[in-house]
């Protein structure tokens, strides 16, 4: 009889809290930067952004990538992802009104200028994604304030100047993409206290420096399986203590300036997978355990001064994450 009785309750407590649901209104500093958003941007997306409410009014649907939540008696917008619809123009600073964000995917568009300081404003935000755009200026050490943020992918744009070292202040890092910018300077060692990183991504840039500098901090890049460093300009050879980073998978030194022998230690990373070494100056030869790693599918060695009879494994491939391993 009692269970009953909670039964009927509860099924009661919906039926009147339903309509609660139903009529919650937008927040109206959502509708206000979505709207401010809508006037800023191309006819791609205005034509699908129908009415002035983007969580949907009446019968008008919610607005294309514009996913809303209900929090008390409001809606609030906690995702947008407008993406390959070639949008032109600066990178619409009205984004940064909208406080329960907590994905912003703008990729593949024409977005240009620099990222507002106010993007820190966010705080809410696990997933942020401006890659292939033509943004410029410096990363903005304000992004360093997203204490939530999981994926960082600010690849494929024009941003120029050092990498922040308040980038080591996102203690949820996981993914973080800088490849194919502007980038100059060191590799901040900082980035080694991110306890939950598993890929770093900083090839096709102008940085500077040696490995040795980027893992001077004990106990550093505890969780890191794949380290893209290619394409620069790194010097030093290859510190034996980067066999501690025991979980790395992925080592990908192409085209630096770096020389000395491959460490045995290298071979004694457990799950290494891919080794990419050529048109370096390295030299000497290659352990014979690197050959008889379990793992080792494939370690790229041209380009290099190592002894007669130094052997290549596998076949050369260019090691790109599709979009689905990278939301992972």
């Amino acid at each position: 009889m009692a269970l009953r009785f909670s039964l009927a309750a509860f099924s009661l407590i919906l039926l009147l809290s339903y309509p609660l649901l139903l009529n919650a209104k937008t927040l109206k500093r959502d509708m206000k930067a979505l709207n401010e958003i809508k006037a800023s941007l191309g006819w791609r997306v205005v034509y699908a952004w129908v009415g002035d409410d983007p969580c949907g009014d009446g019968d008008l649907p919610p607005w294309s990538g514009v996913t809303c939540s209900t929090q008390g008696d409001y809606r609030v917008v906690t995702e947008l992802e407008v993406y390959a619809v070639s949008i032109v123009g600066p990178f619409p600073t009205a984004v940064t009104n909208l406080l329960d964000l907590t994905r912003l995917d703008l990729h593949n568009n024409k977005l240009t200028g620099p990222i507002p300081p106010q993007i820190g404003r966010l705080k809410r935000l696990k997933m942020l994604n401006l890659r292939w755009n033509k943004l410029q200026d410096v990363i903005p050490p304000e992004i360093g304030e997203l204490k939530s943020l999981t994926h960082l992918h600010l690849s494929f744009n024009s941003f120029k100047g050092e990498i922040p070292k308040e980038l080591a202040n996102l203690p949820e890092l996981r993914y973080l993409y800088l490849q194919e910018n502007r980038l100059v300077g060191r590799i901040p060692a900082e980035l080694g206290t991110l306890q939950n990183l598993r890929h770093l991504d900083v090839g096709n840039n102008h940085l500077v420096g040696t490995i040795r500098e980027l893992i001077r901090i004990e106990g550093c890049f505890p969780a890191l399986r794949n380290l893209y460093l290619n394409n620069n300009y790194l010097t030093g050879g290859i510190p034996a203590q980067l066999a501690n980073l025991t979980k790395l998978e992925i080592l990908y030194l192409s085209y630096n300036k770096m020389s000395g022998i491959v460490p045995l230690g290298l071979s004694q990373i457990p799950r290494l997978t891919y080794l990419y070494l050529d048109h370096n100056q390295f030299s000497g030869r290659i352990p014979d355990a690197f050959y008889k790693h379990p793992f080792l599918k494939d370690m790229y060695i041209e380009g290099n001064a190592f002894r007669p009879g130094v052997k290549p494994i596998g076949i050369h491939k260019v090691l790109e994450l599709t979009d689905t391993e990278f939301l992972v």
